[in-house]
């Protein structure tokens, strides 16, 4: 089974999320809306399939982080969450929560062994 399939995206905490989106936005040419940034790309195996990979700076006092104490979140792509998330479970691995599903995907997240909180994101496609 395929687990994670790419990268969609970094998440950080910081003390004026807009600030810092404005910040990257002047410097770095970041095209940025109130949740960050987002860059598309193209799938290299089938160019016909289009993915996108998220940057948002998130209030330093947010709680979507918890329960890690952590400054940042990971968010991976998965090809199937629901199997991969009962997989992780058998192996042992602490899921956080249940799993979420919106228009743009399914969501699930887990922790790692130094307690990152991982975002799984299964989009739909």
């Amino acid at each position: 089974m395929k687990r994670v399939t790419g990268f969609g995206g970094i998440f950080f905490k910081t003390k004026d999320p807009q600030a810092t989106r404005t910040w990257y936005n002047q410097h770095l040419g970041f095209n940025t809306d109130e949740y960050g940034a987002s860059f598309e790309w193209r799938d290299s195996q089938d160019p016909t399939q289009e993915g996108v990979t998220t940057w948002s700076p998130f209030p330093e006092h947010t709680s979507y982080f918890d329960p890690s104490p952590k400054e940042f979140m990971l968010n991976f792509r998965v090809a199937n969450l629901e199997e991969l998330l009962v997989l992780l479970r058998q192996e042992g691995v602490e899921v956080i929560g249940e799993m979420q599903v919106y228009e743009y995907g399914k969501f699930g997240w887990i922790l790692d062994p130094e307690g990152n909180k991982i975002e799984l994101w299964e989009p739909t496609h």
